[in-house]
């Protein structure tokens, strides 16, 4: 099949086509098949074609397929948001809006940070990701490629550095560099907003620090600042539990929602404080396609698969088998490369450096080959492309994930 009637400005990683998978497996179109450690970039935690998704999207598709939720309700949403607003593990009263993506959801939730405070400012952090639409693509902190040959960005936004014991960056360095912003570049009272990830997906599976996250808290609070909690690809039991915020013992004012929400159908959201939800004029939020009743179905079966116990156990069960093997690959000195262990739960990333501690894409770009010619796809992330995150879906078999690191171990040996 040609691809010339698709655009070139789309980066493509895996040059394969595929055709079908089944849990934590895909086959491409010449048969082969692949273990998946990319998961569709975090939207498959609970693997390819989850059987109570797959039928719960077939029983709504023969009772409606659409309808345009501001136009007419439609049960599937008033279920969906009643079930979501409980799974989100804080103490103050909860109400939301469904999207279609992450980044929508990260644009409707600028709007109603506007609306609630009159303030336009934005404060986001280093080697963050939180879409590729235009307010989004500023938030993002990286220019290479998102911000490259699209102008002047809305704004305003600043960034900070991102503290994480996974980048050496501290909280006392954050802290700093934050107080040399509202010195230097912008009144403090004219900002909106900070929008963080608990978790830095693209950034490179980087853990906030706690003590940041309890500081940074305070401080929005003392400033009546909102703070925007972006658990996209951190969240949906990707750590182990229903979203990485909860481990940093705070809540945030919003909460944006996305990936895994729907085992692999387009949704998304943005929950939080009923108050801030509540504040826009009518009209002020909707859209045609958010909250698509055979969405909705496929994010209740999801829900549904998500208890706690099922959650505690994937990720434990993830997070034992890749800690171990990194322990043991290092005691080994398996490969140069072989970098930090990055991330916490079952949301990993292995950084390949070179022996004085600089990023090693080209190394990056080598295992990618290697493991692809071998039977396991990976994802690339990071400020240089050199860390690979693991995203096998939560769901799969012991000995399948096994069966992957082995592929990953081997090809980490052969780096040169």
């Amino acid at each position: 099949m040609s691809r010339e009637t698709i655009s070139q400005s789309i980066s493509i990683v895996h040059p394969i086509s595929l055709s079908h998978g089944s849990n934590a497996e895909v086959w491409d179109t010449t048969g082969k098949r692949y273990i998946d450690f990319v998961g569709g970039i975090g939207v498959l935690n609970l693997g390819h074609c989850h059987p109570g998704v797959v039928a719960a999207i077939r029983e709504q598709a023969t009772k409606l397929t659409h309808y345009a939720f501001n136009a007419a309700p439609h049960t599937p949403y008033i279920e969906l948001m009643d079930r979501l607003t409980g799974f989100i593990p804080v103490d103050y009263p909860v109400s939301g809006m469904l999207t279609n993506s992450g980044a929508e959801a990260a644009e409707n939730a600028l709007k109603i940070v506007r609306g609630a405070t009159g303030r336009t400012a934005v404060i986001a952090f280093d080697g963050a990701f939180h879409g590729r639409t235009l307010a989004t693509l500023n938030l993002n902190g990286k220019v290479a490629p998102y911000k490259q040959k699209v102008g002047v960005l809305p704004g305003p936004v600043y960034h900070l550095p991102y503290p994480s014991a996974d980048n050496g960056v501290s909280c006392a360095e954050a802290l700093k560099a934050m107080d040399r912003l509202f010195s230097v570049e912008i009144d403090v009272g004219d900002v909106a907003c900070f929008i963080i990830e608990p978790v830095q997906g693209e950034g490179g599976f980087l853990a906030l620090d706690i003590e940041f996250a309890h500081a940074l808290r305070r401080f929005c609070d003392e400033h009546n600042i909102l703070l925007i909690a972006d658990e996209i690809q951190s969240g949906f039991g990707r750590t182990g539990q229903r979203f990485a915020f909860s481990r940093l013992g705070i809540e945030p004012d919003l909460i944006l929602l996305g990936k895994s929400i729907a085992g692999g159908v387009p949704l998304g959201a943005v929950v939080g404080r009923k108050a801030l939800m509540d504040n826009l004029p009518k009209g002020g939020l909707g859209g045609t396609y958010s909250g698509n009743p055979i969405a909705c179905a496929a994010a209740l079966a999801t829900l549904d698969a998500m208890t706690d116990e099922h959650l505690q156990a994937w990720g434990s069960q993830q997070e034992e088998a890749i800690v171990g093997r990194y322990a043991a690959w290092r005691s080994q000195l398996l490969s140069p490369y072989l970098g930090r262990l990055t991330g916490v739960g079952a949301m990993r990333g292995i950084e390949l450096a070179n022996a004085d501690g600089t990023p090693a894409p080209r190394q990056l770009t080598q295992l990618l080959s290697l493991a692809r010619d071998a039977g396991l796809l990976l994802m690339p992330s990071g400020k240089s492309r050199h860390i690979v995150r693991l995203l096998a879906p939560l769901t799969i078999e012991p000995a399948v994930l096994e069966e992957g690191l082995d592929i990953l171990q081997a090809c980490l040996k052969q780096l040169v």
